[in-house]
């Protein structure tokens, strides 16, 4: 498989305090990576700057290399082409990510009439596909609708719409399913999955749930105090920690979640 996203080395420091510490990671194209880690263990950070995103004042040395090209290099001009178009992200609460005063065909349509060359009539119609593509009923009502009409499962079904709409080589989903309930997170992971098979996109998928890392990703990564701690293929690392603190992480969840059995019968998304 080809290599779409590369960090090598990543070092960012904010304010005399290091972040982030010799990060590398690499996904492939058709591939979910898992980038676990509690809460301050530098993830979601790493993965902004795969889009260029970093906090004001801090500083990242090392390299970013989006299908080889390096992020951390990049011109405002290069970023503002990359964000949305060969890299997308999805936010943890579509809520605040999707435009309450916007109807949801702006929103679908916009930056394709930006990053693609295409008319007005021609996005609107990509915005049906992708509409459909993430199973929202009635898309041609849904665009004319404001993201307060649908439940938290349809938004983030939505923003995910959004986030496919100029096809990206890369999805970046930081936490997407945390404030869904199981059932309507068990949907968004499987939209993921069939996602990942139908676009054949490298998604990085950021989240402290291990459970949902068993069903999802193929390789995991794991993350402590803003460095790279344990990483393997998924079920690997997790039926059989080597890291005291993933092992941690593991004995923290319920026993019900047996990580070293063969999943049910359409349990494994993978």
């Amino acid at each position: 498989m080809s290599t779409l996203l590369d960090i090598r080395d990543l070092h960012i420091s904010l304010g005399g305090r290091q972040l982030v510490d010799g990060v590398d990671l690499t996904v492939s194209k058709g591939e979910i990576l898992g980038l676990a880690g509690e809460s301050g263990s530098g993830k979601t950070l790493t993965a902004l700057t795969t889009l260029g995103f970093l906090p004001h004042g801090a500083t990242a040395t090392g390299e970013v290399l989006v299908d080889g090209e390096d992020t951390l290099a990049m011109s405002a001009s290069q970023l503002q082409r990359l964000r949305g178009n060969r890299v997308a992200m999805v936010f943890q609460d579509p809520m605040t990510s999707l435009h309450p005063m916007l109807t949801i065909e702006r929103q679908l349509t916009e930056h394709q009439l930006v990053h693609r060359s295409v008319t007005k009539k021609q996005a609107r119609a990509r915005a049906v596909e992708l509409l459909e593509l993430v199973r929202i009923p009635d898309p041609e009502r849904a665009l004319r609708s404001y993201p307060h009409r649908f439940s938290g499962g349809m938004r983030q079904r939505i923003a995910i719409a959004a986030a496919l709409a100029c096809e990206p080589e890369i999805i970046v989903a930081d936490e997407i399913t945390t404030a869904l309930d199981v059932t309507v997170q068990a949907g968004i992971l499987r939209l993921l999955s069939d996602l990942r098979s139908e676009t054949d996109a490298a998604i990085l998928f950021i989240t402290h749930d291990l459970a949902v890392m068993n069903v999802l990703a193929d390789r995991l990564v794991v993350m402590r105090n803003g460095k790279v701690v344990e990483s393997g293929d998924c079920r690997d690392v997790l039926a059989d920690p080597q890291d005291p603190y993933t092992r941690m992480l593991v004995e923290a969840l319920p026993p019900a979640a047996d990580f070293g059995a063969a999943p049910s019968e359409g349990e494994d998304l993978r």
